[in-house]
């Protein structure tokens, strides 16, 4: 079962939703759409594959460029079942998303399918492709994995701070300082047939790594 989170994480994610905010307030964002999706809301349903690293602003870029235009649309991402994720998962709730536990070690199969469950109920999807534990930068099969399932399309994002810490993680965390400069950088989309094929499934996989590295500058 994934761990809940205990009092004293709810406290923290809290604080961690506060910060977000505060600091987000004041970084300036510039957008690069490759995909051309963002002119307003897209117009479909979209799984968001962001590195694991570059959580911290990940929900306020979703606010930002598809919430304001459509107060409707809904998200719901992939959390790790462990009790880090726990945190995590509390912090997703401040912002209305909805968090499904599980990764690859833990739940996979069945996180996948609650995951591609929120995708038919209207939902948009949010998944770190080298997450929870790595290798960094290196997309794993379950993002492939819910495009084939529900036929909705991955879209790339990434983005550079020029003004940043990096934590000493197994991702190397970026966490923002206030007033830096944000470059948002969307890449082309990937569409995944529901009949492809495992060596299928590879080629869309090395595809993604390859789009997500060319838009991604540390």
């Amino acid at each position: 079962m994934p761990h809940e989170a205990r009092w004293h994480q709810r406290l923290a994610a809290a604080l961690v939703y506060g910060v977000i905010r505060c600091v987000a307030a004041t970084v300036r964002f510039e957008m690069n759409d490759v995909s051309g999706l963002f002119q307003g809301a897209p117009k479909e349903r979209i799984i968001f594959s962001i590195w694991h690293n570059r959580l911290a602003l990940s929900l306020m870029l979703y606010r930002r460029y598809v919430g304001r235009f459509a107060l409707d649309r809904r998200m719901a991402a992939m959390v790790s079942a462990s009790r880090d994720g726990g945190l995590l998962a509390r912090v997703l709730k401040h912002f209305g998303v909805e968090p499904v536990r599980g990764s690859s070690s833990r739940r996979g199969p069945r996180a996948l399918r609650e995951l591609a469950s929120w995708g038919e109920r209207g939902y948009d999807l949010a998944i770190t492709p080298d997450g929870p534990r790595g290798p960094r930068y290196l997309v794993q099969e379950g993002v492939i994995s819910i495009a084939q399932l529900t036929g909705l399309p991955i879209v790339p994002v990434s983005y550079h701070l020029n003004w940043k810490i990096r934590s000493k993680s197994w991702d190397r965390f970026q966490v923002p300082l206030p007033f830096a400069r944000c470059s948002v950088r969307i890449g082309e989309v990937l569409r995944v047939p529901r009949d492809a094929s495992e060596a299928d499934r590879e080629t869309f996989r090395q595809k993604l790594e390859q789009t997500m590295m060319a838009i991604t500058q540390d």
